[in-house]
Protein backbone atom coordinates (compact mmCIF):
# COMPACT_ATOMS: atom_id res chain seq x y z
CA UNK A 1 0.00 0.00 0.00
CA UNK A 2 2.73 2.45 0.96
CA UNK A 3 4.83 1.81 -2.12
CA UNK A 4 1.82 2.28 -4.39
CA UNK A 5 0.95 5.54 -2.61
CA UNK A 6 4.57 6.69 -2.96
CA UNK A 7 4.60 5.82 -6.66
CA UNK A 8 1.38 7.74 -7.30
CA UNK A 9 2.64 10.70 -5.26
CA UNK A 10 5.95 10.84 -7.09
CA UNK A 11 4.33 10.57 -10.55
CA UNK A 12 2.07 13.50 -9.70
CA UNK A 13 4.89 15.56 -8.21
CA UNK A 14 7.75 14.86 -10.62
CA UNK A 15 7.55 14.95 -14.39
CA UNK A 16 11.10 13.83 -15.21
CA UNK A 17 11.92 10.11 -15.03
CA UNK A 18 15.08 10.51 -12.94
CA UNK A 19 15.51 12.72 -9.89
CA UNK A 20 17.92 15.56 -9.63
CA UNK A 21 20.44 15.57 -6.83
CA UNK A 22 18.27 17.63 -4.50
CA UNK A 23 16.45 16.58 -1.35
CA UNK A 24 12.66 16.50 -1.34
CA UNK A 25 11.49 17.95 1.98
CA UNK A 26 8.21 16.00 2.08
CA UNK A 27 9.94 12.69 1.37
CA UNK A 28 12.62 13.52 3.92
CA UNK A 29 10.03 14.18 6.65
CA UNK A 30 8.17 10.96 5.76
CA UNK A 31 11.40 8.94 5.82
CA UNK A 32 12.62 10.35 9.14
CA UNK A 33 9.25 9.85 10.85
CA UNK A 34 8.87 6.38 9.32
CA UNK A 35 12.32 5.15 10.32
CA UNK A 36 12.05 6.61 13.82
CA UNK A 37 8.66 4.95 14.33
CA UNK A 38 9.85 1.61 12.97
CA UNK A 39 13.23 1.41 14.68
CA UNK A 40 12.40 3.23 17.92
CA UNK A 41 8.88 1.95 18.49
CA UNK A 42 9.56 1.53 22.22
CA UNK A 43 9.77 5.31 22.61
CA UNK A 44 6.01 5.53 22.09
CA UNK A 45 5.11 2.27 23.83
CA UNK A 46 3.33 4.12 26.63
CA UNK A 47 1.09 5.95 24.12
CA UNK A 48 0.44 3.37 21.41
CA UNK A 49 1.24 -0.34 21.06
CA UNK A 50 4.50 -1.20 19.30
CA UNK A 51 2.78 -2.95 16.40
CA UNK A 52 0.83 0.23 15.58
CA UNK A 53 3.89 2.47 15.47
CA UNK A 54 5.88 -0.11 13.50
CA UNK A 55 3.03 -0.50 10.98
CA UNK A 56 2.75 3.25 10.48
CA UNK A 57 6.54 3.55 10.22
CA UNK A 58 6.83 0.81 7.60
CA UNK A 59 3.98 2.40 5.62
CA UNK A 60 5.82 5.74 5.58
CA UNK A 61 9.13 4.07 4.66
CA UNK A 62 7.42 2.22 1.83
CA UNK A 63 6.01 5.51 0.53
CA UNK A 64 9.51 6.91 0.17
CA UNK A 65 11.06 3.70 -1.15
CA UNK A 66 8.21 3.22 -3.62
CA UNK A 67 8.77 6.52 -5.40
CA UNK A 68 9.83 6.69 -9.03
CA UNK A 69 13.31 5.37 -9.79
CA UNK A 70 15.89 7.93 -8.77
CA UNK A 71 13.74 9.58 -6.10
CA UNK A 72 13.77 8.96 -2.36
CA UNK A 73 17.24 7.45 -2.05
CA UNK A 74 18.91 10.24 -0.10
CA UNK A 75 15.83 10.77 2.02
CA UNK A 76 15.74 7.08 2.98
CA UNK A 77 19.41 7.02 3.96
CA UNK A 78 19.02 10.23 5.98
CA UNK A 79 15.92 8.92 7.75
CA UNK A 80 17.65 5.66 8.62
CA UNK A 81 20.71 7.51 9.91
CA UNK A 82 18.60 9.73 12.19
CA UNK A 83 16.72 6.70 13.54
CA UNK A 84 19.98 4.81 14.09
CA UNK A 85 21.52 7.71 16.01
CA UNK A 86 18.42 7.96 18.21
CA UNK A 87 18.49 4.21 18.82
CA UNK A 88 22.20 4.23 19.68
CA UNK A 89 21.83 7.20 22.02
CA UNK A 90 18.82 5.61 23.69
CA UNK A 91 20.65 2.32 24.09
CA UNK A 92 23.88 3.83 25.41
CA UNK A 93 22.27 6.36 27.75
CA UNK A 94 19.85 3.95 29.41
Amino acid sequence: MGSVAGLVLSYKKYKSPFGAQKIDVVALVLAVIGWVLAVNSQLLASLVPSYVSITIGVFLIAMVLGMRPGYGRYETVTGFAVAAVIWILRTVLT
